[in-house]
């Protein structure tokens, strides 16, 4: 038996607000989370890179100070986005042996292994914590979700780069369609705004170098686009089968319909420029949804604003909807979230959600000359979408060529 998976409970933790409800708020209207970087350390390591997209309001101020010493950066965020989802779906009883988590990061714990190693450096191992191992693991977010709520039907991680979060929500939509669970909470975290990765990103000539316009330096589909911003926080959605969601009464946001995971076998950086895998990331959770090009009404774009993914991803999107694709509103939120990483995709999925169940495209900010390759219909201004039953996609592309896509249809 097939079973239906709805979404009934968000939370997110954002460079644009401290909770799903402020950071709607303030993605609707066209704010930026994107800053410049008052740390000493930016200074002492002459980073070539001086901004970025921090969280609105620190996880350890949302937490116990027990707590927040006893997680990594990204597990707090990630905690702080799940118990806002939770208690937003009702705190659903449901047994722990049908209950699962499925969470995401690209990079992990990576303030808790590098401030480990600077102690062992300059103090030596005495001095290194013994909760380094659990803090600094991949799957620290979900083992923290997990025992916070009990989870004893599988706690994964998806680690595929910027591609996570959205994979994560796709392998809980299969467990939940497939009879295995009730209940999955999924979603992706990620806190990696620190000198080294923003270094390494910037050897990369990956991340733009607008210094001296942080608030306009993430510009989806630009002609003056440069490089993605670096950004942290997390996205959670709790999702449960239609039919023990009725029973108990719960408000439905929307209905997963399809997901698909490809890869490009392409580069380890480089998306495939003729973008093959990733449509058929986009077909395949289209044929899951039961659905055609001709039912989409909205897409959420992983629209990075970096010169090659821009373009790739058009490619794609030209792939799969072809003319037809002139007339879907397209929305990249990067351009005011900054780029989570592993988290983005949760976020974006959130934004997709809530976009359907309030019939509202959010805007991409900074578009001042769009990119005459991208032929786009992108929503630049808060866009109403029409109709009923709306199916929508959003769409996560990682270094390593990972390809994710989930669709969302409205729920009347």
């Amino acid at each position: 038996m097939v079973h239906k998976v709805v979404v009934t409970g968000i939370g997110a933790t954002t460079p644009l607000g401290g909770d799903s409800k402020s950071t709607w708020k303030a993605l609707l209207a066209g704010e930026s989370g994107v800053s410049t970087l008052s740390q000493d350390w930016v200074a002492k390591y002459e980073l070539p890179v001086t901004f970025a997209a921090q969280a609105k309001v620190p996880a350890k101020e949302m937490l116990t100070p027990q707590e927040a010493k006893r997680l990594d950066p990204s597990s707090q965020f990630a905690l702080v986005s799940a118990r806002e989802a939770w208690l937003d779906a009702g705190s659903p009883a449901v047994s722990p042996e049908r209950l699962a988590v499925e969470y995401a990061t690209g990079i992990g714990g990576i303030w808790t292994l590098l401030d480990a190693y600077d102690t062992l450096k300059e103090r030596g191992p005495r001095r290194v914590l013994p909760m380094t191992v659990p803090m600094l693991m991949a799957n620290g977010p979900a083992a923290a979700i997990g025992m916070e709520l009990h989870a004893r039907a599988g706690v994964r991680t998806a680690v595929s780069a910027c591609a996570s979060g959205t994979e994560a929500i796709a392998n809980a939509f299969n467990r939940i369609r497939d009879g295995e669970v009730d209940i999955v909470v999924a979603g992706g975290a990620e806190a990696a705004i620190h000198p080294l990765p923003i270094a390494a990103f910037a050897a990369m000539h990956a991340l733009s170098k607008r210094n001296d316009d942080p608030a306009g330096a993430s510009r989806p589909y630009d002609t003056q686009r440069d490089g993605f911003v670096m950004g942290e926080g997390a996205g959670t959605l709790i999702l449960e089968s239609e039919e023990h969601a009725k029973a108990r009464g719960a408000k439905i946001y929307a209905e997963v319909v399809g997901a698909s995971v490809t890869s490009d076998a392409h580069h380890i950086t480089a998306p495939d420029p003729e973008g093959t895998a990733a449509a058929r990331a986009m077909l395949g959770a289209l044929e899951q949804a039961d659905s055609s090009i001709q039912d989409v009404a909205h897409i959420n774009a992983h629209a990075t604003s970096t010169p090659v993914g821009d373009i790739a991803e058009y490619q794609a999107l030209k792939r799969v909807f072809g003319e037809k694709l002139s007339s879907i509103p397209v929305s990249a939120t990067k351009a005011s979230t900054g780029h989570l990483l592993g988290g983005a995709g949760a976020i974006e999925a959130i934004f997709t959600v809530l976009a359907l169940h309030e019939k509202t495209a959010p805007p991409t900010i900074n578009l001042e000359n769009q990119d005459p390759e991208i032929k786009l219909d992108v929503v630049v201004n808060p866009r109403k979408l029409e109709g009923s039953n709306i199916l929508a996609i959003t769409n996560s592309f990682g270094f390593g060529g990972h390809n994710a896509v989930v669709a969302f249809r409205s729920v009347e």
